[in-house]
């Protein structure tokens, strides 16, 4: 609130000497310091995950002559854990930082500690225990995602100075700031439009700001430092969250529409000739043959010097090269647009989605399958937890109504399976499973708190998410390299869990990742690290363990890998799947481990086509390169049934009859291959 508007000076009579406008003048001076000084502003955003209120931003303006400064108290609470965060950003008049101070949390698994100090066109920066000196001139500071805070006054610093291209920004970095468009809401009866912008540089990938005429930052919707969608909502329209949600998955996933399609052409028949066809199904392989393609399905495969090529068909030469089906991850979290392209670059053709926002992942899919969007089949495992300190997610039940309830809306928007989270009581369980069998849905998940594995599968859950379910009922011993699986307690869960048809994703790729030294380059794990978008590779270089702490958790991956190269040999179906990773090349190295494990790169390769779609009841239409099938088929430039990682070499994606050069797929969305 200005001086003039709460004090109305300005409609004082006129003074007939200079001596009266200066003791005026002095007043209004004198008051304006009071009123700065008194003045502090307080405005609070809302933080959600997976829609859930999670915990607060508040942000204190304090101005006077010299700028405006910003105090701000960020705080959630995710699953448990803590994430506080607090920051200081002081601004000249004009907007242009003066300095600014970062401390806290900003995931449950990772901290910052940042410093800028701006003079003329100077910065000294430290970022952790790094100091360094960078150039300051049309610069502003900001640090991640969060605070929103800070966003909103880096949105209007780039607005007050011409809206440029690409704005430095410190400690490091760029952005990439666009308007796209208006959005008409109605709140509490009243209409509400809103400035939609989409910012790139801070998250891999776009975020999407909301704003109203004057800059005042109304919806956030981002992914936090561990690569999770969060949300930020002024508080009073927190109710307009669901509908931001299912808007922002649309808006992401038409920038990547317009080219993908067309990245390598898709109109008419297709010929893939001369290529070597991989039989999964039975680990074969089938060299000099042609797969034809017509109407998004495998019209026909047959010898390449017999098998007719229907007139105007597009040639793909596969000679010297491996035609296979698309690859499955059984355990995604799609939690962004830039998902889609990806996992098709990496030859990930279907996706299980293991959970995620109602409105979101809804959106998501629809934009893909009418063709707005660009990413894999997405199968939806809808997730319900129970109520607590430790819950995730806004769909809760904790008793047999609550749960009735929850699978009959999944059921309702085309989920075909449900998800139990960690906190969900051991009745409600049995009552989730039950409802989603009479609906004829399968149950997956973790095993809750106070149940283990042989509890979750006798309330009527068909599959566990993690291997670490599984070694919580296994006999170990620690002090040998090896578990004794002809231990009574090992052969009896191995029995129960047989007869029970139960499926496993073990995501050992997540365990290598928590359990690896931080002294051990990530390029052992992935070697493609270093093509990442930048903001992604920040999330993930520092994973892991001290070295003394990794070498005593050594012992607990090879027990998962002996694990899973048990379950195999006892005729317990495995699925690969990775819990997010690196999209798409996680898929690659969630089969390399389960070599490592002792199964062969044919076997491996099953878990990740044909025995994920028997799974899910859906192989008379996927999970092979047959005749009837749907046209879901990438071409390998190596064989990958004589060493697994040739997965890596896949240089043509096909998904429902479209073509795609993973090469500017990846570009597309940030990667440098």
């Amino acid at each position: 609130m200005s001086v003039n508007n709460q004090f109305g000076y300005f409609n004082a009579p006129e003074f007939k000497t200079a001596k009266q406008m200066k003791i005026l003048l002095g007043l209004i001076s004198s008051l304006g310091m009071l009123v700065s000084s008194a003045q502090n502003d307080t405005t609070t955003f809302l933080l959600h995950k997976f829609a859930q209120n999670i915990g607060k931003e508040k942000y204190t303006v304090a101005s006077s002559a010299d700028g405006t400064t910003y105090t701000i108290d960020f705080r959630f609470v995710d699953r448990g854990s803590p994430v506080p965060l607090k920051a200081v950003l002081k601004l000249k008049p004009d907007l242009e930082p003066i300095s600014f101070a970062i401390k806290g949390n900003n995931s449950r698994f990772s901290v910052i500690n940042d410093t800028v100090n701006i003079s003329g066109d100077n910065a000294h920066v430290r970022m952790g225990d790094s100091a360094f000196e960078r150039t300051a001139s049309h610069t502003f500071s900001v640090a991640g995602y969060a605070p929103g805070t800070v966003q909103m006054m880096m949105l209007q610093y780039w607005k007050k100075h011409h809206r440029p291209a690409k704005l430095d920004i410190l400690p490091t970095g760029s952005v990439e700031i666009k308007f796209s468009g208006y959005d008409t809401l109605n709140f509490k009866d009243k209409t509400l439009i809103l400035e939609r912008y989409t910012v790139g540089g801070l998250i891999w990938g776009n975020e999407l700001v909301w704003t109203d005429k004057n800059g005042q930052l109304y919806s956030l919707i981002t992914n936090d430092a561990e690569a999770d969608k969060l949300e930020m909502m002024l508080e009073p329209y927190e109710s307009l969250l669901p509908e931001l949600i299912r808007r922002a998955a649309g808006y992401s996933m038409q920038l990547f529409a317009s080219t993908a399609g067309r990245s390598m052409g898709n109109q008419g028949p297709i010929a893939i000739t001369g290529g070597t066809v991989v039989d999964v199904v039975n680990q074969k392989e089938t060299p000099n043959t042609t797969v034809i393609i017509e109407n998004g399905k495998i019209a026909m495969v047959g010898p390449a010097g017999s098998t007719k090529i229907p007139d105007h068909a597009k040639i793909i030469h596969a000679e010297g090269k491996f035609v296979l089906p698309g690859l499955w991850d059984m355990h995604a979290h799609f939690e962004q647009a830039e998902w889609g392209p990806a996992y098709l670059a990496a030859g990930v053709t279907t996706v299980r989605d293991c959970g995620n926002e109602f409105d979101y992942i809804n959106a998501i899919q629809h934009a893909i399958d009418n063709g707005s969007g660009v990413g894999p089949h997405i199968l939806k495992a809808g997730i319900i937890d129970g109520k607590g300190k430790f819950s995730l997610g806004v769909i809760q039940a904790d008793n047999e109504e609550e749960a009735i309830q929850a699978v009959d809306r999944y059921k309702d928007n085309g989920f075909v399976q449900i998800k139990i989270y960690s906190s969900v009581k051991p009745v409600v369980v049995k009552a989730i499973c039950t409802e989603a069998h009479r609906l004829g849905l399968t149950v997956t998940g973790h095993i809750p708190e106070g149940m283990n594995l042989i509890q979750g599968v006798d309330s009527g859950m068909d599959m566990v998410n993690h291997i670490e379910y599984v070694m919580g009922v296994e006999k170990m011993d620690f002090k040998s390299p090896r578990i004794d699986f002809a231990d009574s307690t090992n052969r009896s869960l191995f029995a129960f869990m047989k007869e029970h048809h139960v499926v496993i994703d073990p995501t050992l790729g997540v365990f290598e990742m928590v359990f690896r030294s931080l002294k051990d380059p990530i390029t052992d794990i992935e070697p493609a690290f270093s093509t990442l978008p930048a903001p992604y590779q920040a999330i993930f270089v520092n994973m892991g363990m001290s070295p003394a702490r990794a070498k005593t958790m050594k012992p607990y991956m090879e027990f998962a890998k002996q694990t899973v190269k048990a379950l195999h040999d006892n005729g317990i179906t495995i699925v690969a799947g990775t819990d997010q990773g690196f999209p798409g090349f996680s898929v690659w190295r969630e089969l390399e481990l389960y070599v490592e494990s002792g199964l062969t790169p044919g076997e491996a390769l099953q878990t990740a086509t044909i025995v994920p779609a028997r799974v899910m009841h859906i192989d008379d239409r996927f999970g092979s390169v047959e005749a009837g099938k749907n046209a879901d088929v990438v071409i390998d430039d190596a064989d990958p049934l004589v060493s697994i990682s040739n997965i890596r070499k896949i240089s043509v994606v096909i998904k429902d009859g479209n073509v795609y050069d993973p090469v500017q797929l990846h570009r597309m969305v940030g990667f440098s291959r």
